[in-house]
């Protein structure tokens, strides 16, 4: 049984029976044996190094949900280069007993796509924010606090990049305010600032499998503490 929440998405699991056998997902350590994840918090956060799945897994529950691979609403239907994989064919959703008003996939690496069909998507009735006309981190955080609305499910893939330490609060709070008013958000992200919203659950995709830690437990943190504790050490030895 899954535990009654709040959440829009409950459970994913995966069928790897519907994937191809020369799929490379397959061969991704972290998601191999994966066959279910429970969402009990509004908040969720996938961690882990690069290459270790998490986009991966994360673009998969984004396109089986309904949303466009390169992000957007889900009325947004384009294709600027098809780089998804597969993964989403053996995904199945556990959907909540409420269902989303809203929802957005908001992905740093194609952003500059989704706000360019933005602008093409525009007309009277709805005019462009212009975000091509403000800084990339101006219109990252304004793309978002557009977007982020109650009653919504929000999937964020490394919202930080594009975001200094400042706005990243700026983000956290925005996040905050949608979890109050009854809004989910699947992340994943490597900033610690990001992750140390509170009452959120990290899933980690390092050590070969996929499995849940503390905020304290996450190398982001670790090696952030190490590094502003004994910086001038480590650029020594690193160097050297």
């Amino acid at each position: 049984m899954i535990a009654i929440n709040a959440n829009f998405i409950q459970r994913i699991t995966l069928d790897w029976n519907k994937i191809a056998e020369d799929s490379y997902t397959r061969m991704i350590s972290s998601l191999q044996g994966l066959e279910q994840l429970d969402f009990k918090h509004a908040v969720t956060f996938f961690v882990g190094e690069n290459g270790s799945g998490k986009s991966t897994l994360l673009e998969a529950i984004a396109i089986r949900y309904g949303f466009n691979p390169e992000g957007g609403s889900r009325n947004y239907q384009f294709s600027t280069y098809d780089t998804h994989s597969e993964l989403f064919n053996g995904i199945r959703v556990a959907h909540g007993v409420i269902h989303a008003d809203w929802g957005y996939f908001l992905r740093a690496e194609s952003f500059y796509n989704v706000v360019t069909k933005e602008l093409e998507y525009s007309d009277l009735k709805h005019p462009s924010e212009k975000y091509h006309e403000k800084s990339h981190g101006e219109s990252f955080l304004a793309l978002a606090q557009k977007q982020f609305k109650p009653n919504g499910l929000y999937i964020l893939d490394e919202p930080e990049a594009a975001l200094s330490p400042q706005r990243q609060l700026t983000l956290l709070a925005e996040i905050r305010n949608c979890v109050e008013a009854g809004s989910q958000f699947i992340i994943v992200s490597h900033s610690p600032i990001i992750l140390g919203y509170p009452d959120a659950e990290i899933f980690v995709f390092d050590d070969g499998k996929v499995h849940s830690c503390l905020y304290e437990e996450t190398k982001s943190y670790q090696i952030t503490e190490m590094f502003i504790k004994n910086r001038e050490q480590i650029l020594r030895n690193l160097f050297d």
